[in-house]
């Protein structure tokens, strides 16, 4: 039987209202999917493709930890978004299939390097180092489907310290839900313990070490973490 050369590292995890822990595979991250946010970064707001970044299942940050500010910016970012957790997957998975892969949803918060992104942009980089550092994927309670039902619709929103700063709604997405999952499947094999960030409104904003930012999406619950 062969084994382990090191330690083995622990499995990321999310906890679940009601209890227990949800086993975090990959994070998906959908990109400007709110056409308001898509205006303030300078983009189309029109339905083109959408497209996909990704950031490492130890980015989590749950149960309202605090979340280090990251080294080498000066321009970090809150993005409060909607995050899906699945419960199966597949690749190719058609779209009036995909509710059947969901698991439940959380309230979460995509950091971002803004700076760092911005360069990336202009060198036609990848935007790894912007998106998938550490700590960079606060994440709230995952509320199973049978507590939350279908969720296409309700306000989402993010205050830092009590002052609000983005607040829209779900069914301004430009990629639904399904459409989300039936896409990306395409692109890689989903698979039990994935999560998906569907993007975020416009109201994006720096976060500054000592700030606290609250997220809420209607029907889902909050995301908290204060950054130190």
């Amino acid at each position: 039987m062969n084994t382990y050369v090191i330690d083995p590292p622990p499995q990321a995890c999310a906890p679940v209202a009601g209890g227990g822990l949800f086993p975090v595979r990959r994070i998906f991250c959908v990109g400007q999917n709110y056409a308001d946010h898509a205006r303030e970064m300078g983009g189309d707001p029109n339905r083109n493709p959408p497209f996909f970044f990704s950031k490492p299942a130890d980015a989590l940050v749950v149960n309202g930890a605090d979340a280090p500010y990251p080294s080498l910016t000066d321009n970090l970012h809150h993005e409060i978004e909607l995050v899906v957790a699945l419960a199966r997957g597949a690749s190719n998975i058609a779209a009036g299939a995909a509710e059947e892969t969901i698991f439940g949803y959380a309230a979460g918060i995509d950091l971002t390097r803004r700076d760092l992104q911005a360069e990336a942009k202009k060198a036609g980089r990848p935007w790894d180092m912007a998106k998938g550092f550490d700590a960079s994927a606060p994440v709230g309670l995952i509320r199973p489907l049978s507590q939350t039902g279908r969720i296409n619709r309700g306000r989402i929103s993010l205050s830092l310290n009590g002052a609000p700063r983005q607040d829209g709604d779900l069914a301004d997405m430009i990629w639904s839900i399904p459409d989300i999952i039936a896409i990306l499947s395409t692109y890689v094999s989903l698979a039990p313990g994935d999560l998906i960030f569907t993007g975020t409104p416009a109201g994006v904003g720096p976060a500054l070490s000592g700030d606290v930012l609250r997220g809420e999406i209607e029907g889902v619950g909050e995301v908290t973490t204060r950054i130190v």
